[in-house]
């Protein structure tokens, strides 16, 4: 059993590259640590910026989230806007990841912005107007994004409670509206638009929310180009390359939409665990190394299955916040000290 996992996992990592159309990162918290004093070098060591050492590691895309009104602007629209010319005027392409929230948007958390109604034809008015304005803002910016998600890991819903899963006619209503705000804004060309879910492994959870939410009648199937899932090895064996490989490839088959793994991660170091890696990860060693190897493993997953598009790596240069949610002590791509590590050129090789 351990024989045939390590030969699956040496395979998919080891195969010729992916030539994902999407290789990107998720930067979203550059200038909060900017902020902090963070100065970012290069693997060399040589002072950069970010957003060129992304560029010239392989990157050509990045991602940001974007909160309504959180506390003290930080990852707001504004802030977003201004983070966004930067990645432009390096020759990166941008991904928007509306949250819909004045702050984190997760399968655990989907509130309401303050001051937005709870009606769902009111809700749904607001959230037209939302994208409609915040895309022609990026428009007037001289940004185009390339990709927009409307909703963050939006598995549970979105815009609790009107958007819960208790109403999957409100969560389809509510998506088609904020899909609408796109479509109809200044931005040219349009963006492709992304449905989010996580637990990207899980075909059973992908094909229940969407079996549920498209026969509802408002979402329809032109309303939205792309699925993207979130894939991390951390928080349960579950979460194996094969079940990925089987779960996208069952995704593409039945909605015939572009799929991309819109946040991923890999610890270079994890001393105490809180669970078990997947039986196929075992082998990848907790390093730099090992970060290339399973953003090769992935990229080649995501690669193998029909209009498979694209990789994220979820927020690498945030150092103040290593273990980016896990259980793990690090899993940024850059050390303490701003230095780049040898796995980010990984995205050359994908």
């Amino acid at each position: 059993m351990l024989l045939s996992a390590l030969s699956a996992v040496l395979s998919l990592a080891g195969s010729a590259a992916a030539a994902l159309t999407y290789k990107g990162v998720d930067w979203s918290s550059v200038p909060v640590e900017e902020k902090a004093g963070v100065s970012y070098k290069n693997v060399n060591g040589a002072a950069q910026s970010i957003e060129h050492i992304f560029r010239d590691s392989g990157v050509n895309t990045v991602r940001q989230r974007v909160w309504v009104n959180p506390s003290g602007g930080t990852y707001n629209l504004a802030y977003n806007i201004n983070l966004a010319k930067r990645a432009k005027n390096a020759g990166l392409g941008v991904y928007i990841d509306f949250h819909f929230s004045d702050t984190w948007a997760d399968p655990a958390h989907q509130a309401i912005p303050s001051g937005w109604p709870t009606a769902i034809d009111d809700l749904a008015w607001k959230l037209y107007n939302y994208t409609l304005d915040a895309s022609n803002q990026f428009h007037d910016n001289g940004v185009q994004p390339t990709i927009i998600s409307i909703g963050n890991e939006i598995t549970g819903g979105l815009l609790w409670p009107t958007g819960g899963t208790s109403s999957w006619y409100n969560i389809a209503r509510l998506l088609h509206s904020a899909s609408a705000g796109i479509r109809d804004s200044r931005l040219n060309p349009k963006p492709k638009i992304m449905i989010h879910l996580d637990n990207g492994w899980n075909w059973d959870t992908q094909n229940w929310w969407y079996t549920n939410v498209l026969k509802q009648g408002p979402l329809v199937s032109s309303d939205f180009d792309m699925m993207g899932v979130s894939f991390y090895p951390f928080y349960t064996p579950s979460a194996t390359l094969s079940a990925l490989k089987s779960s996208l490839t069952n995704m593409a088959n039945r909605w015939g939409k572009e799929l991309v793994v819109a946040e991923t991660d890999w610890p270079s170091s994890c001393p105490n665990p809180a669970y078990a890696f997947p039986s196929d990860a075992k082998n990848i060693p907790f390093n730099a190394a090992g970060q290339s190897q399973w953003i090769k493993a992935v990229a080649n997953v995501v690669a193998s299955v029909p209009k498979g598009k694209g990789l994220f790596y979820w927020e690498p240069a945030w150092i103040h916040n290593a273990n980016l949610g896990s259980s793990c002590a690090n899993s940024c791509m850059f050390s303490n000290s701003g230095q780049a590590l040898s796995s980010l050129s990984v995205f050359h090789n994908i």
